[in-house]
């Protein structure tokens, strides 16, 4: 039986899709977690944890390096969330352009002013006024999958639509409307369009992505629409774009005490995903990755380790392998199961930076001394039999 442990209240049609060999435990005896924003530290790190599921695509509350370090997977669910967050990002740029947020707030302050209200409306609709989308150039910073559909939505509403993504999976590119044009670098999305769109991970290599650089060459009167995570942009450079007119509208899905009572900030209290279609598809998908990964060693949708599917196991067992990605690794392990007289039935060697994950099928049954033998090898973090 395996124990799956969750942090955060994860919805009942994802657990459910968990089947008769797992079980929701409490304690600190578990073989996975499933969690959604709770922020995981070095405590959570057990021998015997192999796998954490985030049901949601952002993973920047997991310390994925130091998992990695220690053989145990991450997933995310990208995707999952992806219509909600679309949908909200067209309200987004609705929102900047039209000033709806401000003028209801208007219309409701006149409640007992004893003005006659729709007189008032009529005489000053003009100060909320703003420009339609149909026929605007809108960039999206990031064409994951996320990015994809919201682009192909701003297509469809009549927009000429821009993306940059230099790492553009073939999937994705696949699924991008023909009408989408690419450009080769992120100034060119500010210098010309009259939105951009942010869908890209956070990452050391991202946080602050959106700052006094780019700002400084962007369009005057650009909209910037923030969805994805408030930490990739600079909120000094937007509220400096704000006061020099620079920008027009920064719409946010994350806001925080800076960004709170400046006209032309729109902060969203993250609501992005926050549907109950959404929660429930990054719960399934979330179950349905940890339980694959546990019961058959395949991986997809990993942050940390690289995809690797072999299948359901057909042989006597499976051995999997998490281990450093260096010269003549698959070698010593070849060579560890031919001492022992393992004959080796089917196999796959993944790669992922640094990291490198090994799927073999065996015709024998492995003993807790070829395991041992195993993990001997140097740059072996973890090794399972299922």
């Amino acid at each position: 039986m395996y124990k799956i442990k969750t942090f955060n209240k994860i919805d009942p049609a994802g657990l459910n899709k968990l089947n008769d060999n797992f079980a929701i435990t409490e304690d600190n005896d578990y073989d996975g977690i499933i969690l959604r924003s709770y922020k995981m530290t070095e405590a959570e790190l057990t021998d015997k944890l192999v796998a954490v599921a985030r049901a949601g695509a952002g993973y920047n509350n997991i310390p994925v390096d130091l998992y990695a370090e220690n053989g145990v997977v991450v997933f995310n669910t990208p995707g999952a969330n992806a219509n909600a967050v679309k949908e909200i990002t067209i309200l987004a740029a609705l929102m900047a352009s039209r000033k709806v947020a401000p003028a209801i707030e208007w219309v409701q302050g006149l409640k007992d002013t004893g003005v006659e209200v729709t007189k008032e409306v009529e005489a000053q609709k003009a100060a909320y006024t703003g420009p339609e989308l149909l026929g605007k150039k809108v960039g999206i910073l990031g064409l994951g999958a996320i990015g994809v559909i919201v682009a192909n939505a701003f297509a469809d509403l009549g927009m000429e639509v821009y993306g940059y993504d230099p790492f553009i999976s073939v999937e994705n590119a696949w699924h991008l409307q023909a009408d989408i044009n690419r450009v080769a670098k992120p100034e060119w999305l500010f210098e010309n369009c009259d939105y951009v769109t942010i869908h890209i991970p956070l990452s050391d290599a991202t946080k602050g992505f959106v700052g006094k650089d780019l700002i400084g060459v962007a369009k005057k009167g650009i909209r910037i629409l923030n969805m994805a995570r408030g930490e990739l942009c600079d909120n000094k450079a937007i509220i400096d774009g704000i006061n020099d007119g620079t920008i027009a509208a920064y719409v946010t899905d994350f806001p925080d005490n800076e960004l709170l009572g400046i006209d032309g900030i729109i902060p969203i209290p993250h609501l992005g995903a926050s549907t109950p279609e959404s929660e429930t598809n990054c719960a399934i998908m979330a179950a349905n990755q940890i339980a694959e990964y546990i019961q058959y060693g395949n991986i997809k949708n990993s942050v940390n380790y690289p995809d690797c599917d072999m299948g359901r196991k057909a042989t006597v067992d499976r051995i999997t392998l998490n281990h450093l990605n260096i010269p003549n690794m698959v070698g010593q392990i070849t060579t560890v199961l031919a001492n022992d007289n393992i004959n080796i039935a089917n196999m796959i060697n993944k790669s992922r930076g640094e990291y490198a994950y090994t799927i073999i099928d065996v015709d024998n049954k492995i003993t807790d001394e070829v395991v041992a033998d195993l993990k001997a090898i140097g740059g072996i973090m973890k090794v399972r039999v299922i």
